[in-house]
Formats: C-alpha cells, sequence, structure tokens
C-alpha cells in the first residue's frame, strides 16, 4: 500500500534516494499532472513522487496545474501528502538553508484554477480551513527531524505570492506586517485543493534566500541554487525519518 505522496519543488525534481519501480502517465478531468507519477521505495515504505514544476523544472508558479496534480494523488488512492518548497525567509530568526513547516497561509496570488467546485453543474460548496495544514503530518516532520538532528522551525506562516517574479521590498514590508514569517509562489492553491479533495497535507518549506529587503545585496539566483542544494540534501535525510512514521490506510 502508497504510503504518502511527496511533491516536489524548485530544487528536488528527483528523489536520488527513491528506490523506482514504475512510472504512470495520468490523465484528470483536469488535464495533465506536471509530470508521470514515480512509484518507489523510500525507507523500505511505497510513496508517490511528483515534481510541480516538471521533470526539469519548466513550469514556472503561475502556470502550474495544480488541480491536475492533486486529482492525480487523490485517484492514485493517497492519503497523504508532503509538499517541498522553496522559500523566502522574513522573520528575523529564519536564514538561508533553514527548513520551515509552516502551520498557516496567506493568499496573494490571483487567476489561478483555486478549486474543483466551480462550472455550472457544481454546487456551492464550503470547506473549513481554518487550520490549512494537517496537525498529524506536521507532527510526523517534527518527530522526523527530531531524529534525524535536523533544526526546524515548527510553525509559521506562509505568504503565497503570484510569481514567477520576486517580491519587492515594499511587499515583503506588508506581508510582514501581515504576519508572514516565509513567502513562496506554490503554496496555493496548492493546500486549499488538498483540503477539498480531502487529503492530508504538509509543507517542508527549505529557506533559499533571505527576501527582498532583507539584505543589502540583490537576490542572487546563484546563491539560491547552493542554498537549495544544502536544504535539499536535508530535505531528502528528513524525508528517509518521516515515510516509516506515517500511518498507512
Amino acid at each position: 500500500m502508497t504510503t504518502a505522496a511527496i511533491i516536489g519543488g524548485s530544487g528536488l525534481t528527483d528523489l536520488k534516494n527513491l528506490s523506482i519501480t514504475r512510472r504512470e502517465v495520468v490523465r484528470t478531468p483536469y488535464g495533465e499532472p506536471s509530470a508521470p507519477m514515480v512509484y518507489g521505495r523510500l525507507s523500505g515504505k511505497e510513496v508517490v513522487f511528483l515534481p510541480r514544476h516538471g521533470p526539469s523544472h519548466t513550469i514556472p508558479p503561475h502556470q502550474i496545474n495544480y488541480r491536475a496534480n492533486l486529482w492525480a494523488l487523490k485517484q492514485a488512492g493517497i492519503r497523504r501528502v508532503i509538499a517541498v518548497a522553496a522559500v523566502g525567509g522574513i522573520a528575523a530568526s529564519l536564514q538561508a538553508g533553514d527548513l520551515v513547516f509552516p502551520d498557516q497561509i496567506i493568499d496573494y496570488t490571483y487567476g489561478r484554477a483555486h478549486t474543483f467546485f466551480d462550472g455550472e453543474h457544481k454546487k456551492v460548496t464550503h470547506v473549513d480551513f481554518t487550520y490549512p495544514y494537517c496537525t498529524e503530518l506536521r507532527g510526523v516532520l517534527n518527530e522526523a527531524a527530531r531524529r534525524a538532528k535536523i533544526a526546524a522551525t515548527d510553525r509559521g506562516t506562509y505568504g503565497a505570492t503570484q510569481g514567477p517574479r520576486f517580491e519587492s521590498a515594499a511587499e515583503i514590508v506588508r506581508m510582514e506586517r501581515d504576519g508572514c514569517d516565509i513567502v513562496g509562489m506554490t503554496g496555493m492553491p496548492e493546500a486549499a485543493l488538498a483540503r477539498e479533495l480531502d487529503l492530508r497535507y504538509a509543507t517542508i518549506a527549505v529557506v533559499a534566500n533571505r527576501a527582498a529587503g532583507k539584505e543589502r545585496s540583490l537576490i542572487s539566483l546563484k546563491e539560491i541554487e547552493a542554498h537549495l542544494e544544502e536544504g535539499m540534501t536535508k530535505v531528502r535525510l528528513l524525508l528517509e525519518h518521516a515515510i516509516p512514521l506515517i500511518a498507512a490506510d
């Protein structure tokens, strides 16, 4: 039985520690997912891996087919999803390379297909989104970090922006005033769509850089890539410890 799915973000287009058993091309009512679903074994448990930006990281944040991705996982019988995301650090305590398991999110995106409940034949449906991330899965991530001896921040508010450009310094000031600790471009509508499908969903956010205006220098893509490489090494180790802790349905 497949234990969970892992959605890879920037810096994690493949799982080097995943023993691949098969790949599956999937069709959904919402179009094609970002990539074929990769089935394999991690720490002795079967998992599914799906790179959010495509196998070669070619799909920008605002053009990701979030609905197809989540629908494909639900269709495969997945109940739990761990999403990996590269973010900028807003909170003063966060530095490049740090890991955060957010517990809240604020949506600044626009123009994205953000719900399954649309179209003329859909009923008006409201889902509770008070706590966007699954408490159980966040607990698993915290325990896995403890076992792996990886420092991580166990809560925080993720500000989801439209992209693909980075934010202005003034936008980061506003987001900090709103209560955001980290900023990324893929947190929404992914989290909300997972909730609509009754998927248990949590995020491992990897701080790739200090957010705009938080350093004297401008944001460097070269430095981001280096920090992501460091952060994703931690993520792979964390997942090795987390997957065995996830209870199968």
